[in-house]
């Protein structure tokens, strides 16, 4: 009976490491990392906002940008509750009027709402195609197909641990009281696995690929990005995201902190 269950084991671990593997070849052979910190940006001009947001958060750190950069504007109010309510209808680009039409007829939504919305839209989906053949974004394909693969791993290590559990649970007497030690092996090679993936093949998970990142690295960045201006903190947001923003009501309507009461009495 354990014999079987072992199988079983060796079964899903084999299947799930090689696929994992063969996700990670595939996408390492069409990505490579840039060789050295020398890589330089071959489009035309350097990145904007956008793409710095995209390669730093995907669409939805594209959206959090629009909706912050609008607000600061006064073309957009961003309540604490969460809720995003048009002042001026009229966008300046393709994403900006994507995101107002996301919004609806109605000038209002909740913001969470709006980021799904908005991920979808078309010119969101192009700044991303544009990015990809770049080469500086993952394609979301190869993405899924990696994260796919450490999803199945992690299920197939769980799989042996409940096997295990099983064998020890049936009470194996005699010349098989060390059975469940064999179990160790194909736990221990997922496991293995799983902890080279979370050094080298994590990075392929993220929106940027290594030449992606390489660019985003190269981005100035000013520490009182507060005190600097506009796009000082723009740029900030689009590389970390909306924990950087100084007022807390704007952090709270994004979802990144609560507002206390001393704040919301000021």
């Amino acid at each position: 009976m354990w014999v079987s269950l072992l199988l079983i084991a060796w079964a899903a671990a084999i299947l799930s490491c090689a696929r994992l593997c063969r996700a990670a070849v595939v996408v390492a052979d069409r990505h490579p990392v840039p060789d050295g910190p020398g890589f330089v940006l071959t489009g035309p001009g350097q990145l904007g906002l956008y793409e710095t947001a995209f390669l730093a958060g995907g669409p939805h750190r594209v959206t959090d940008l629009t909706l912050v950069a609008m607000c600061r504007e006064r073309r957009m109010m961003l309540a604490h509750t969460g809720w995003a309510t048009v002042v001026d209808p009229v966008g300046h680009d393709e994403v900006e009027r994507s995101l107002l039409a996301m919004i609806g007829p109605e000038g209002q939504s909740r913001i969470p709402v709006v980021r799904k919305k908005h991920a979808t839209a078309a010119a969101v989906r192009v700044l991303g195609e544009r990015l990809v053949s770049d080469g500086l974004a993952v394609p979301a394909s190869a993405r899924d197909r990696v994260a796919s693969g450490m999803r199945l791993v992690m299920a197939a290590a769980g799989l042996i641990v409940a096997l295990l559990a099983v064998t020890a649970g049936l009470g194996i007497r005699g010349s098989h009281d060390s059975a469940p030690l064999w179990f160790g092996l194909p736990l221990v090679l997922t496991l293995g696995c799983l902890l080279i993936a979370r050094l080298e093949i994590v990075p392929y998970t993220r929106w940027a690929s290594p030449a992606g990142e390489a660019v985003l690295d190269a981005i100035p960045i000013s520490r009182h990005h507060a005190a600097v201006g506009d796009r000082a903190l723009l740029t900030a947001l689009a590389l970390r995201g909306p924990k950087v923003l100084p007022d807390p009501a704007l952090r709270a309507a994004l979802g990144h902190g609560r507002l206390k009461r001393a704040e919301l009495a000021a």
